[in-house]
């Protein structure tokens, strides 16, 4: 656990369990200012975090504030985030150093929720899907820092799979070729987020939390760094049914290539878009699905911490 980065602030309770060798959580800030409306997002993600303490372990939810990178925010932080919604800045690696800089409130992606987890030692994150190869790529080169983060930076990632809206062929060929394990829980299915489902496999199937728990301790002690994606369908209650979700995915990507939107506002104004087109069934599913990962993250923590 690195203490020197004069950056860094660890929440007392994160840094506690940290030297004690409880299991810790890492969690997003992104699905707090841009991922849902206020004040579901605070309560969402006080939720997530009481989910984690309930099954053992402590939550550390990441952020950017007042020039510090912060592992671990208060409830009050928590509120600060919520409330600024969507005037938050969303931070990946590139942006780390401009908002040290100028003070202001940064709120984390998957990449850079990574960075500031490994520098404080966490070694697992929740999140509710990672980014991904976007459609159409080959002519926009819209490639989600979330890719090359899990290539370069030894965080595992708890995640739904990758989100519908993004090309999952691509996103898989891109995480393989980058040597990013993809762990199914018990599922050989990598699944799309909302669904179950999306036709692609993954690289292992592992049914329990301790046989993770091994093989990611086999990884690292092997001396091989870099991230691994543990893909955790949807609970099958909680799961919509996949043609609405399927056509409102299409209209707001067609909605998105008429505005022009692109780059890091696109997933924002797809989810909100998919979110209206559904009557709010999406957002119940994102939802359900950040709490399972939770859980599911924090049982391999326990593992983790035990071996």
């Amino acid at each position: 656990m690195n203490n020197q980065n004069p950056f860094l602030d660890i929440l007392p309770s994160v840094q506690k369990a940290l030297e004690n060798g409880q299991p810790v959580v890492a969690l997003e800030s992104t699905i707090i200012s841009h991922g849902m409306p206020y004040p579901d997002n605070v309560r969402t993600a006080l939720l997530v975090e009481q989910t984690i303490r309930e099954n053992g372990a402590v939550p550390a939810t990441i952020a950017i504030i007042g020039g510090k990178l912060k592992a671990g925010l208060t409830e009050a932080e928590i509120e600060q985030l919520g409330k600024a919604g969507r005037e938050v800045a969303k931070v990946s690696r590139r942006d780390i150093p401009f908002l040290l800089a100028n003070g202001k409130l940064g709120a984390t992606t998957v990449a850079s929720t990574m960075i500031i987890a490994e520098m404080a030692g966490i070694r697992i994150f929740a999140t509710g899907g990672i980014g991904g190869v976007h459609r159409g790529a080959a002519d926009t080169m819209d490639i989600s820092a979330d890719l090359q983060e899990l290539a370069r930076t030894s965080v595992t990632v708890v995640c739904a799979g990758a989100k519908s809206i993004l090309d999952i062929s691509l996103t898989l060929e891109y995480l393989e070729t980058h040597g990013v394990p993809v762990i199914g829980y018990q599922t050989k299915e990598f699944p799309a987020f909302y669904t179950r489902q999306s036709g692609f496999g993954v690289d292992y199937r592992l049914d329990t939390p301790s046989e993770i728990a091994k093989a990611l301790n086999f990884k690292w002690l092997a001396g091989l760094s870099g991230g691994v994606v543990i893909a955790n369908p949807i609970p099958e209650a909680h799961e919509p049914m996949a043609d609405p979700i399927q056509a409102a995915t299409e209209v707001a990507l067609d909605e998105a290539m008429r505005l022009g939107i692109r780059g890091k506002e696109i997933t924002p104004f797809l989810l909100a878009k998919i979110k209206e087109l559904t009557g709010g069934e999406s957002l119940r599913a994102n939802i359900e699905l950040v709490l399972n990962n939770a859980r599911l993250a924090t049982r391999v923590a326990v593992e983790m911490a035990g071996l």
